[in-house]
């Protein structure tokens, strides 16, 4: 058994506000497989916003162990949690948060120009992520010169450029409509299924969770539920 990509023990986060402490995640044990396809839900305050961002790394625990790939975050000094954030992690967000002045490729490499890498050897690489979302031949393109749904392929493509092992996206289909957001999630089902990238997903829609093949639901900080997406909507349709 491979080991997880993603493992949460006693996860607990609060923070202090003038009214005191104020817990949001309360407890949270989760184990992700490699290549897993996860939806994470709940209302509104119910924790899997701040969950989400432990995951990437732009928050830690008050208490409790996160493992990312092996490495044990508590221990790692922050320009080390930085080196694991661009090593094994990829975002995609609601907004797209494309630089307007530059062309398709020079978005997708831009992680790539932070790690060193050659310009040619970026390229090659920027190219061949776009070809992988079905973007290739805009490359040249500036983002306000595509749709809302090809912009949303083009962060898909970046967030891949330096392969990681995990893809968090947050509301990935916010600013799209049904049928381009439906378009999106195809997307993510193929890059899971050829290149058996572990994907964790947050939304609130429904129809939009149903594409990943497992769903945790939070409710004050709490998982409410953890297992088969399918077995999660039969059960609160019954």
């Amino acid at each position: 058994m491979p080991a997880p990509v993603v493992f949460t023990e006693a996860l607990y986060k609060q923070y202090e506000t003038g009214a005191g402490a104020l817990p949001v995640l309360r407890g949270v044990d989760l184990t992700i497989q490699p290549g897993e396809f996860v939806a994470v839900m709940g209302p509104s305050g119910s924790g899997k916003s701040t969950f989400m961002n432990i995951l990437g790394c732009l928050d830690t625990p008050t208490s409790g162990r996160y493992v990312l790939d092996g490495n044990d975050t508590a221990r790692l000094a922050p320009d080390q949690l930085a080196r694991l954030r661009n090593r094994f992690i990829g975002f995609v967000f609601q907004g797209f948060n494309l630089l307007p002045r530059a062309n398709l490729l020079d978005n997708v490499a831009l992680p790539l120009v932070y790690a060193g890498v050659r310009k040619s050897q970026r390229e090659a690489r920027a190219q061949e992520m776009l070809a992988r979302v079905g973007l290739a031949r805009y490359a040249t393109h500036l983002p306000s010169q595509i749709s809302g749904g090809q912009q949303q392929r083009v962060a898909i493509a970046r967030a891949l450029i330096n392969r990681p092992s995990l893809l968090l996206a947050d509301e990935p289909t916010g600013n799209l409509d049904s049928r381009t957001s439906h378009e999106i999630m195809d997307v993510f089902s193929a890059l899971n299924r050829e290149g058996r990238i572990t994907i964790v997903l947050v939304t609130h829609e429904a129809d939009i969770a149903r594409v990943a093949t497992r769903l945790v639901n939070f409710v004050d900080g709490h998982v409410e539920y953890d297992g088969p997406t399918a077995d999660y909507f039969a059960g609160t349709l019954a």
